[in-house]
């Protein structure tokens, strides 16, 4: 036997068929997609749906909580209903939820309507983003291999086609009501193709709420970090940059820019990266990666170096979550659907309460002080990376 007949008798040992699964896979991508997708096209339509209700910025602000607090609501619940039964029922609620209530936010009449139609979008997207992780963490277990960041890939992809449609319409002078109709009908297509492929999987007994613990309460502490690193990046990141005066005022969006792409291409390819290193070195050089990003922002010797920073920093991040999410899934001292909720929950609690505790400690002491802090808080990640790569 010649060594390329030894090289493909050793790799037709690892080569396993997952055709079975195929479709369930393309579903949970689209779901992915279609979430980020409906979700950002929301974004642009803000300062119009603003401006039809009348709001001004502080009462604008407190209506805009309304999605918040839908979410934190329905993500727990969904945990429960999932464990008993099954992720894709809450999966299409979600996402069909998404659908309906996206027109309903540009045709809100008032200020309170708004508020309503705000919750239940906010309660949709915490329904799908919570059983789409819990379905994504059943594949992942039958298939024996990571899947996870590919998964989330489709979301940041969503989010950037959602973005780029709504903007490109409204550029074009497209009404915005029928922007948002136009957004509202594919994400409507994209769940319509999701809804066969997805798995039906149901538990046997129905489960109770039960609060994180054990490695679910690191999961979850982990989570709440990485979200609020990466919600810093988004709502502060362009002030940062004017802060350290790194760009003008109109091109202070490049941050969070860089940002973005970076973390789109290590999605894509997060699950080869996780299985040829192996989870604790992505949690470990990820994290490190992270704190490396921030100390360039803040420490470049030039504007182009110092920007590179936001590349790092989503380069590190990436691959974060999609572990965290694997592990919730994984553990064995809670029902994963349970543990996952307990994991989305204080992620969006990191993303909604970070913005608030970056302003904070940016007025008591700068903005800049406030970002290593984070550097800081991301620390935790890599000390706790082989204690979540065991689960």
């Amino acid at each position: 036997m010649n060594w390329f007949d030894a090289f493909l008798l050793n790799e037709s040992k690892f080569v396993t068929d997952y055709s079975s699964t195929a479709p369930a896979r393309l579903s949970t991508r689209l779901a992915f997609f279609a979430a980020g997708f409906a979700m950002a096209c929301l974004a642009p339509l803000f300062p119009f749906i603003k401006a039809q209700v009348g709001a001004n910025e502080g009462q604008f602000g407190l209506i805009l909580l309304c999605l918040g607090l839908g979410s934190i609501i329905a993500m727990p619940i969904t945990g429960i209903i999932s464990a008993r039964y099954g992720a894709k029922p809450m999966i299409l609620l979600g996402g069909f939820g998404l659908v309906a209530f996206l027109p309903v936010l540009v045709f809100a009449p008032s200020q309170i309507v708004l508020g309503g139609a705000l919750f239940f979008f906010g309660a949709s997207l915490g329904t799908i983003d919570v059983a789409m992780n819990v379905h994504g963490a059943e594949i992942e277990g039958i298939e024996k291999r990571p899947l996870m960041s590919n998964f989330h890939a489709q979301f940041s992809i969503g989010g950037f086609f959602g973005a780029g449609l709504v903007t490109l319409l409204l550029s074009l002078g497209i009404e915005f009501h029928i922007a948002a109709i136009i957004g509202a009908a594919l994400t409507l297509l994209a769940m319509i193709f999701s809804r066969s492929g997805l798995m039906a999987v149901s538990g046997d007994e129905p489960e109770p709420f039960k609060f994180p613990k054990g490695i679910v309460l690191l999961l979850a502490l982990l989570a709440g970090i990485t979200f609020l690193v990466e919600g810093a990046v988004l709502d502060w990141g362009a002030l940062l940059i004017i802060d350290q005066e790194l760009a003008a005022k109109e091109n202070a969006g490049i941050g969070y820019i860089l940002f973005s792409i970076a973390m789109v291409i290590a999605r894509l390819s997060g699950d080869r990266i996780i299985t040829a290193l192996g989870g604790f070195k992505v949690l470990l050089f990820g994290g490190l990666l992270t704190i490396l990003g921030i100390a360039t922002v803040l420490l470049g010797p030039t504007p182009i170096l110092a920007q590179s920073g936001f590349i790092l920093i989503g380069l590190g991040a990436a691959n974060l979550v999609p572990i965290i999410f694997s592990a919730a899934g994984r553990q064995t001292i809670m029902p994963p659907s349970l543990a996952v909720a307990s994991v989305t929950t204080t992620g969006y609690a990191g993303i909604l309460l970070g913005p608030a505790l970056v302003g904070f400690a940016a007025n008591v002491s700068s903005l800049s002080t406030a970002f290593w802090l984070l550097a800081i808080l991301m620390a935790v990640i890599p000390l706790t990376a082989k204690i979540v790569a065991r689960v």
